[in-house]
């Protein structure tokens, strides 16, 4: 490949299928992921981790802490900081019950796969190491699914600080993949005090890195990544700081990005709206170009 675009073998078949009519599209699980920022003397750099080459969806891409949201965090009222559910559930298209879920994952998933916490014991304040022993076991608990995220924000007393998260895009996973997502992508900077670790037993390495450079390494096919990466990767590459992209993601649109695929002269035309870049050509029985 001439870029470093992560593309399974099984999708041309899917897409001719789906295209033909004859593939039904399983309906998209919500998710949430976030960009964890932090400031350099010259640029800001994205924390970004490897997903281990044996996992079946993605596997050696780069990408950001997430995951999929816990129903659980639809049900309890948890101590909450920052704009409202009712402004959040405005900004994300949703209900106040599933914003609320939603940004539960984003601040969860980068707690588990970071082992960054955007939650504090006050409305303005955040926790300092998360390093513990004790910290480690909820940790765990959670990435078991044996805890809930309300759970264990009420048993340690803290307040989830929804203001230190913006959001940024929102991309759904195309309708011939098996696994779908509507995945909602934050932006948050690494609050003072704590530091990021390879936390996820789903990623191999992890690496703060400049947008502008890791875009380099997928341009020149040395960084293997999915099309939502490397578009928001290129959206941060003009921002000078955490704070300036944090302060332009109440302006961004939320339309979400969904790859269309359609036959045309023969062949497969796979699209995602406002991202050509990453169309793909794929002749009847043939790889994708």
């Amino acid at each position: 490949m001439a870029n470093g675009q992560w593309y399974p073998p099984e999708w041309p078949e899917r897409i001719r299928a789906l295209a033909e009519g004859t593939l039904i599209p399983v309906p998209p699980k919500r998710a949430a992921t976030v960009m964890l920022l932090k400031d350099t003397p010259t640029s800001p750099v994205v924390h970004m981790l490897r997903r281990r080459a044996s996992m079946a969806f993605a596997g050696g891409a780069y990408a950001y802490p997430g995951g999929g949201v816990d129903p659980r965090d639809d049900e309890h009222q948890i101590r909450w900081a920052g704009p409202t559910r009712a402004w959040w559930a405005n900004r994300l298209g949703t209900d106040e019950t599933s914003a609320q879920a939603v940004v539960c994952a984003a601040v969860r998933e980068t707690y588990e796969e970071a082992g960054v916490l955007l939650a504090g014991p006050t409305p303005d304040t955040v926790v300092g190491d998360t390093t513990g022993e004790d910290w480690e076991a909820d940790r765990a608990a959670l990435v078991a699914r044996g805890l809930s995220f309300a759970e264990f924000l009420d048993r340690r007393g803290l307040v989830l600080r929804s203001d230190l998260l913006g959001v940024w895009t929102r991309w759904i996973t195309p309708e011939f993949e098996t696994r779908r997502y509507d995945t909602w992508f934050f932006v948050a900077a690494l609050p003072e005090g704590q530091r990021t670790r390879n936390a996820s037993t789903e990623a191999d390495r992890t690496v703060w890195i400049r947008p502008a450079d890791a875009a380099d390494g997928y341009d020149k096919g040395e960084l293997l990544m999915m099309p939502p990466t490397v578009a928001t990767l290129r959206q941060l590459i003009p921002y000078d700081s955490a704070a300036d992209v944090l302060a332009a993601a109440p302006a961004r649109d939320l339309t979400p990005v969904l790859a269309k695929a359609r036959l045309e002269n023969g062949e497969v035309v796979l699209a995602w709206p406002g991202h050509d870049e990453f169309t793909k050509h794929i002749p009847t029985g043939g790889a994708p170009a």
